[in-house]
């Protein structure tokens, strides 16, 4: 995937929809490379063509976000993989940038990996790592496994250090996700007290979804970018939370 690609991915991702002949402008080529672009990008389950326009897939499809925002997601990730240390049993939850960490620390030996994402377990599929995907539900939407059943494997794996995503946070709900079977599973990886981080970028802060994660164990360590307001940082750390933000690229 070349930078191109790359910018188109955003655009769509960003706007929901966008016109070949605007992307053609956009990207200072012709409309007819747009179109092969967009050929290329469809074929990869990236976004979908419509008559003369370029259409967003839903906005739980992971390949494609991984691409968004790529370069601040891959600078948080780096930070979370030097956090991860030798002999460490580690949860890696679900989401583009967690993806991401899960792509940077593959080719270790000495960590297990464990994950309810199947989006991750494919990308790990000839990792060096061990990796553990508990069983469940699948959620095709997501490529997540969800319900009693994850909930109860979570239970009785154990882990050093655990790493979620988060679909927003504000002052006055916390955290929060768009689907209320994936914030159970993080509820469940909360609930068992091991230093935990929300690793997301600073576009999720401001954000309110319906489904807040569980009051009772808390989110108590962030990573995200040096683009959170100095307004959401201060109202985190009033709340306990430890913010650490990594320079955008």
């Amino acid at each position: 995937m070349n930078a191109r690609h790359q910018q188109i991915i955003e655009l769509v991702n960003r706007r929901g929809s966008v016109p070949v002949s605007e992307l053609a402008q956009l990207t200072g080529v012709s409309e007819v490379t747009v179109r092969q672009d967009l050929n290329l990008l469809e074929r990869d389950h990236f976004l979908r063509r419509v008559h003369g326009s370029a259409v967003a897939l839903d906005s739980d499809n992971v390949g494609m976000r991984m691409h968004t925002h790529y370069e601040r997601k891959q600078a948080l990730a780096t930070r979370a993989a030097s956090l991860i240390e030798s002999g460490d049993a580690v949860f890696i939850e679900g989401g583009s940038t967690n993806a991401l960490l899960a792509r940077l620390i593959s080719e270790r030996t000495d960590i297990t990996v464990i994950t309810v994402s199947h989006f991750i377990a494919h990308l790990l599929k000839d990792a060096a790592c061990d990796v553990i995907v508990p069983g469940g539900l699948l959620q095709k939407s997501s490529q997540s496994m969800v319900g009693p059943l994850t909930r109860y494997c979570v239970q009785q794996i154990h882990f050093h250090k655990a790493f979620v995503g988060v679909d927003g946070w504000h002052s006055e709900t916390g955290f929060t996700g768009r689907n209320m079977l994936r914030c159970d599973v993080v509820d469940a990886v909360l609930a068992k007290g091991m230093p935990t981080w929300a690793l997301t970028d600073s576009s999720k802060f401001g954000q309110i979804h319906p489904y807040p994660l569980s009051s009772g164990y808390p989110v108590r360590q962030v990573i995200t970018d040096s683009g959170l307001s100095a307004v959401a940082r201060g109202q985190l750390e009033e709340q306990g939370v430890v913010v650490t933000c990594v320079e955008q690229p």
